[in-house]
């Protein structure tokens, strides 16, 4: 695809979203794929699209049915993706239990949930513990379900240096080498140096990449 082909599809897909039009978007998303394979699909239309999508919820430009139409249309997309060969091809099933959740203060779901999807569809057994969840409570969900990953978003610096708490929680139970720290949300793109900063153990620059992100840091976990 040539840019701007890629900018009009976007473009396209944007403005299927906006007006909550969920079955013309996923028939986009279909029909790009069957060019390009619904890798090059998602990374290249839907995902940018999406970030966008989120940035403009987060300024409340969208409502919030806008915001769960999109969730619904990746969830359409990436179960149509799991189908594929193609796909099949590029992820495991594990079904490695990983806690995911927005840090205390921070409302954002958007982001979440896409990461949720992404892990779901490679084959990691989600717990998404929603909005607004302490450091002690993201910590018992990972012990409680054996879980070796917790992935914390956060949309803004001030909610993001929270999850500074839940590197705390993690070393103060003595569970560094068992559990791992992910962190993401749009601030981290702004302020790769945010990472470091809050204790996290890794980041993604998009959802597309998380599964690719846990499956390294679940190398790093001691036995």
């Amino acid at each position: 695809m040539t840019e701007a082909e890629i900018n009009e599809f976007r473009n396209s897909l944007t403005e299927l979203i906006i007006g909550a039009h969920r079955a013309d978007a996923v028939h986009l998303i279909d029909k790009i794929s069957e060019e390009t394979g619904y890798f090059v699909a998602i990374n290249e239309i839907l995902e940018p699209v999406l970030i966008e999508i989120g940035e403009m919820w987060s300024k409340e430009k969208l409502s919030l049915a806008q915001g769960y139409v999109a969730a619904k249309i990746t969830e359409d997309v990436l179960q149509n993706a799991l189908q594929t060969s193609d796909w099949q091809s590029k992820t495991t099933i594990n079904k490695i239990p990983v806690v995911l959740a927005n840090i205390e203060d921070d409302f954002h779901s958007l982001g979440r949930k896409m990461v949720a999807t992404f892990l779901q569809a490679s084959g990691w057994q989600v717990y998404d513990l929603g909005n607004d969840v302490t450091a002690a409570e993201m910590v018992d969900a990972a012990v409680q379900y054996q879980a070796p990953i917790i992935g914390v978003s956060a949309m803004m610096y001030t909610t993001a240096i929270n999850i500074r708490k839940v590197r705390e929680e993690i070393d103060s139970r003595n569970l560094q080498d068992k559990i791992k720290l992910a962190v993401g949300g749009a601030i981290f793109k702004v302020r790769p140096e945010l990472t470091a900063e809050v204790g996290g153990d890794g980041t993604s620059s998009n959802a597309t990449q998380v599964p690719a992100l846990f499956s390294e840091l679940l190398l790093t976990i001691k036995n």
